[in-house]
């Protein structure tokens, strides 16, 4: 298939620079993704859309505040998104001015507050365009939440302010290590919560580290050429047990994010069991995919010709999806990170 497939036009001001007011007061547009048909409905009805005999997933990914500012040697200042630590203790990032950003190169970065807090050197060149840094010592989470910004992707059009601290995390939040959020878990609030589990819907946990990869475009004429991004993923024994079990009972697995279907399907073997582990995956999910464990799928809308929008139309079917998002664009809904929802049912 080719990629101006999945070409849209999207007007600029549906892009959702700030979240709504209140969590949880997100449109939501319901697909059945083997009619087509569709209806507009609130975040707020999502618990009733939810059979008792299914199970719920969501991605407990952190947001990490990755995005560094670096003073250079000659006294200019550049931008490092921190990605991945390597088991020598220098870190993978992507680096502003890149050309010019060469190993041996060093950086003094900053708190907030205008204090040296640590030194740096780019040591290696990555061959994915990204950079190895060194540091004086051995970073820890401190060091992010006082020289870091909260990553807002690119298309939000603003800096990050303090806000953005606690809204472009989930509540469920735990795990700390991606650079971007998981975002359709950002519809959830606590109560909304707790009403899909009084209606006996198991909620479980995965893990999947979001990697900036998540906003690469694809470049490529044929979509089976483009390549996808790595990220880790983490599924515990009990969550695996769990998820073998609802399978083996027939509940239907609904999947929070991207994020999660694409741990679920990389974690689950060519048998339909999922298995436990830490692993990485660059799974392309894309039509035709043959689903091995994610039946439903909640969402946010994605961008023109993203590997996210093919991964969705694998679930619901390419015409469907654009249908749908041609509905979208017509009632005015949110695009992207912080915007509206879509239930794929």
């Amino acid at each position: 298939m080719l990629t101006r497939d999945y070409y849209f036009d999207l007007p600029q001001e549906l892009i959702a620079q700030e979240p709504v007011a209140r969590r949880g007061d997100e449109r939501l547009l319901v697909l059945d993704r083997k009619t087509g048909e569709y209806r507009d409905m609130m975040m707020r009805d999502f618990p009733s859309l939810i059979d008792p005999s299914s199970v719920l997933v969501v991605n407990n990914s952190r947001v990490r505040k990755a995005r560094v500012y670096a003073s250079t040697e000659s006294g200019g200042k550049v931008e490092f998104l921190f990605l991945e630590e390597n088991e020598d203790h220098s870190w993978n990032a992507m680096v502003t001015k890149s050309r010019k950003q060469k190993p041996g190169r060093t950086y003094t970065f900053f708190d907030r507050d205008g204090a040296l807090y640590c030194r740096a050197r780019i040591v290696d060149e990555n061959g994915d365009g990204t950079k190895r840094v060194a540091f004086d010592g051995v970073l820890d989470e401190d060091f992010f939440q006082r020289c870091g910004h909260v990553p807002l992707p690119p298309y939000i059009k603003r800096e990050d302010t303090f806000a953005d601290e606690s809204r472009y995390q989930t509540v469920y939040a735990s795990q700390e290590g991606s650079v971007a959020s998981p975002t359709a878990g950002l519809h959830f609030t606590p109560a909304i919560l707790d009403e899909i589990r009084a209606k006996g819907v198991e909620i479980l946990e995965v893990t999947l580290h979001v990697g900036a990869g998540t906003f690469l475009p694809v470049r490529s004429e044929n979509i089976e050429d483009h390549h996808m991004h790595y990220e880790r993923y983490t599924v515990t024994d009990s969550v695996a047990s769990a998820l073998n079990a609802a399978k083996a009972a027939g509940k239907s697995i609904v999947a929070v994010g991207t994020t999660s279907v694409r741990t679920l399907e990389s974690a689950t073997g060519e048998d339909g069991l999922v298995r436990a582990g830490t692993a990485r995956t660059n799974i392309f999910i894309h039509p035709p995919y043959r689903f091995r464990t994610v039946d439903r799928l909640l969402t946010n809308f994605h961008t023109p010709e993203s590997t996210l929008l093919m991964l969705v139309s694998a679930l619901a079917g390419r015409e469907h999806i654009m249908a749908a998002y041609e509905h979208a664009i017509a009632r005015h809904y949110r695009f992207f990170s912080y915007g509206d929802a879509m239930f794929i049912c």
